[in-house]
């Protein structure tokens, strides 16, 4: 099979033939249709914050086939799988996704809408989820309240503005002022251009601040939120090679101990339960998955180099 392969960290990738992978006990074999260009998919590619390297490879990745988020139908399945059958259209969480097949395991999939355009299955199943859990597991989101969403451009900033505007929030957006059209068009009231303002332009008393973007202090974001107000860090951006922003988090929850002001930090995880609610959400008519541009196989690398520059609005795949 083909498949995009690295030869070390980063994001220099080249397509070869590669062996086709055999299913193990409770995992399948997917035909890709199309891969989303994930956040935590270039995280593992470029081996940062370099404490991953300790799990992956330290010189180079043993796996060396980057890809989380897959879309596809189910060519082969392994012993004790009995939800999946051959031909199935499926969506999830896999490993290597950037090829023809992939590994996955059985109970990280759900089956894919018809409705569903392959590149927007691929698209939403990371971000989409993860936005989902932060704005309503983690922030409980309500009605009629202010939402300030740093990194609002990105995939999981995208989906973050939508779910709120959805739920009746009054949304103002952090990107740059080339991507602040694209930020309204979801629904964001205001735009902060976060390279000529700072983030408390529009005033503060937010009951929600959504952090992605990862390049501010606790203490800067503490000072835009209502007393009674949340913040939710999402993932490890910046902060350091070693361990990237998770320290961010572990302080954000250590000061919520202390202050009216709910704090806490969160990393994906797009379990299959996490993108059924997500699906639920688009079979109500709440959710339009945004793919700005799709890739080919042979583009995968470029793929992971655009999103690693800042070059990505809304969400990026890769159609095979």
């Amino acid at each position: 099979m083909r498949a995009a392969v690295q030869h070390g960290y980063g994001t220099a990738l080249a397509v070869e033939e590669r062996p086709l992978p055999e299913p193990g006990p409770g995992q399948v074999l997917v035909r890709v249709e199309a891969a989303g260009v994930s956040r935590g998919a270039w995280h593992l590619a470029v081996g940062k914050p370099y404490a991953v390297r300790l799990a992956l490879g330290l010189r180079r990745p043993r796996n060396p086939v980057p890809g989380l988020e897959v879309t596809g139908r189910v060519a082969a399945v392994g012993a004790e799988v009995t939800q999946w059958s051959v031909g199935d259209a499926v969506m999830g969480m896999g490993r290597a996704t950037f090829a023809e097949h992939a590994l996955a395991d059985a109970k990280a999939l759900v089956a894919r809408p018809d409705d569903l355009d392959v590149a927007e299955a691929a698209g939403m199943t990371d971000p989409g989820s993860t936005a989902h859990q932060a704005l309503h597991r983690h922030a409980r989101i309500g009605a009629g309240e202010r939402v300030l969403v740093i990194g609002a451009s990105g995939a999981v900033g995208s989906f973050a503005v939508l779910f709120a505007v959805a739920a009746g929030a009054e949304v103002v957006g952090v990107a740059s002022e080339g991507k602040a059209d694209f930020v309204r068009g979801l629904g964001a009231k205001d735009v902060i251009d976060y390279r000529r303002e700072a983030i408390d332009a529009r005033g503060g008393g937010y009951d929600v601040v959504l952090d992605i973007a990862g390049n501010r202090s606790v203490r800067e974001l503490r000072r835009v939120l209502a007393l009674k107000g949340r913040l939710v860090i999402v993932g490890g951006e910046d902060g350091g090679p070693l361990l990237g922003g998770l320290g961010r988090q572990v302080r954000a929850r250590l000061l919520g101990l202390f202050t009216g002001q709910r704090m806490t930090g969160m990393l994906a995880r797009p379990t299959a339960a996490a993108i059924e609610e997500l699906l639920a959400v688009h079979r109500a008519g709440g959710l339009a998955p945004v793919v700005t541009r799709r890739y080919s196989l042979d583009e995968a690398g470029q793929a992971l180099h655009d999103l690693e520059a800042g070059r990505v609005t809304g969400k990026t795949v890769v159609v095979l």
